[in-house]
């Protein structure tokens, strides 16, 4: 339980302490565009109300208080289910990785009214017009890490 807390905790601060950096501290939210590493990375204002890619657009604040309930109940039946599988470390930390990005995402969310996206990445001449954060990337990750630990767990002996 304590690699989930631990890893918890370093999603949801890295994910807020990488939005303060960039949005405030290098002022995004003004300039609302900053190349990195042009095409590959790129920094991009966004204020997004829905889920992934603006995805069910939560406009009325009604929606943003479902979207926080439901971020919540996920964090909550996969902490509930995480516990209840046999001891393995990595489905912890993983577990803790998906928290943490939710939970970050649910703090822009009652802060702001939405959550702050930044990153634009784009490759090979294709042109990404979707921006998300780091509370996105610990989500995937942390998803695709359930999944690959949950499947090495069910692998017949």
């Amino acid at each position: 339980m304590r690699l989930m807390v631990a890893a918890t905790s370093l999603a949801f601060g890295l994910d807020q302490i990488s939005k303060y950096l960039v949005i405030y501290r290098m002022e995004l939210a003004e300039r609302y565009a900053i190349d990195v590493l042009p095409p590959i990375l790129n920094f991009r204002y966004g204020e997004n109300t829905g889920i992934n890619f603006g995805l069910f657009d939560a406009g009325a604040d009604i929606g943003r208080w479902i979207l926080i309930g439901i971020s919540i109940a996920i964090c909550i039946a996969l902490s509930i289910w995480t516990g209840r599988q046999p001891a393995h470390r990595g489905m912890r930390f993983a577990a803790g990785l998906v928290i943490g990005g939710a939970l970050g995402n649910v703090y822009d969310r009652l802060l702001y009214g939405y959550v702050l996206d930044f990153l634009n990445m784009s490759c090979c001449g294709i042109n990404n017009p979707f921006v998300f954060n780091v509370a996105d990337v610990f989500i995937f990750g942390g998803a695709a890490g359930l999944i690959l630990f949950d499947s090495q767990l069910k692998k017949p002996a």
